[in-house]
């Protein structure tokens, strides 16, 4: 079974997310810039009210079996603190039933 994941993280977290994905071996990663907000609708700092973030959306499609560990190098390296902050992102997993290859036709990853 395959899985996509999607990651919305900052975007000063992203090239060290993207690194150590690499570094575990994978590499096929897209990524575009998003504005959004969370649970917590905008910030304020002083007196000026953002009601929408620039974040990262990151998102590949890997085996089943390395869902784990993806998430597991995207939280550690996306967290702000050992305990993580509001706005550091969030994760979300979705089943694939399959994916084709445009050039080649062939059928999977």
């Amino acid at each position: 079974m395959l899985v996509k994941i999607e990651a919305i993280v900052r975007p000063e977290k992203t090239e060290q997310i993207l690194a150590k994905l690499a570094e575990k071996g994978h590499t096929a990663v897209t990524r575009m810039d998003v504005y959004g907000r969370g649970k917590q609708a905008g910030i304020h700092i002083g007196d000026v009210f953002y009601d929408e973030l620039p974040k990262e959306l990151l998102f590949l499609v890997a085996e089943a079996a390395y869902e784990k560990e993806i998430i597991d190098v995207i939280t550690s390296q996306a967290r702000t603190s050992d305990l993580g902050n509001y706005g550091d992102g969030r994760i979300f997993v979705h089943a694939i039933e399959n994916a084709y290859t445009i050039s080649s036709g062939a059928e999977g990853l």
